[in-house]
């Protein structure tokens, strides 16, 4: 009975052959400074494991060396990852897996789910708009999938109750 459901799991570690297809087309590369010691598929690695766990950043496990010592610090992995996300590049990946599996015929939005969440700011809340519904300072978080749980948008938005606020710019249309 288990062989018949079809389980979608949060991938944690992707192998080469995925990152190079899916991830490493869309990453932007630094230009000035040393090369970092590992790879980029190990540093994204390490950020899918990080969002898995939903741990901080200090506290990511990190692989030990030849000599005991972690072979990276968690801020060079911080770091990229800012990079990443300032350039982009989270974005494009996310709207590439989107279209592959348009172009895979794997989408169904005949039906449509929409969910959508408050995360309250406990510090630093002043920074964060003002959400009259829910009267809290924080973020609305709306994600929307089809039929199969394949998530088409993700966003999160501040001042969320002001009319101005739009869905992400990503956009990828699926007409049958």
């Amino acid at each position: 009975m288990a062989g018949n459901q079809r389980w979608q799991a949060i991938p944690t570690q992707l192998d080469v052959l995925q990152f190079e297809e899916f991830v490493l087309p869309h990453l932007s590369v630094g230009r000035r400074g040393p090369a970092p010691k590992l790879s980029l598929h190990t540093i994204f690695n390490y950020v899918l494991r990080l969002l898995y766990l939903g741990c901080q950043w200090k506290e990511l496990p990190i692989e030990k060396d030849g000599e005991g010592r972690p072979e990276i610090h968690y801020t060079r992995i911080y770091r990229i990852w800012r990079r990443w996300v300032v350039d982009g590049c989270i974005d494009a990946i996310f709207t590439g897996s989107v279209l592959k599996l348009h172009q895979d015929n794997r989408l169904d939005i005949s039906v449509v789910h929409g969910d959508g969440t408050t995360t309250a700011a406990k510090k630093g809340g002043d920074n964060i708009g003002f959400n009259g519904h829910k009267k809290v300072k924080g973020d609305k978080v709306v994600a929307f999938c089809d039929r199969h749980c394949n998530q088409l948008i993700a966003g999160y938005y501040r001042n969320w109750h002001q009319p101005q606020a739009t869905l992400p710019k990503t956009e990828i249309r699926c007409e049958k």
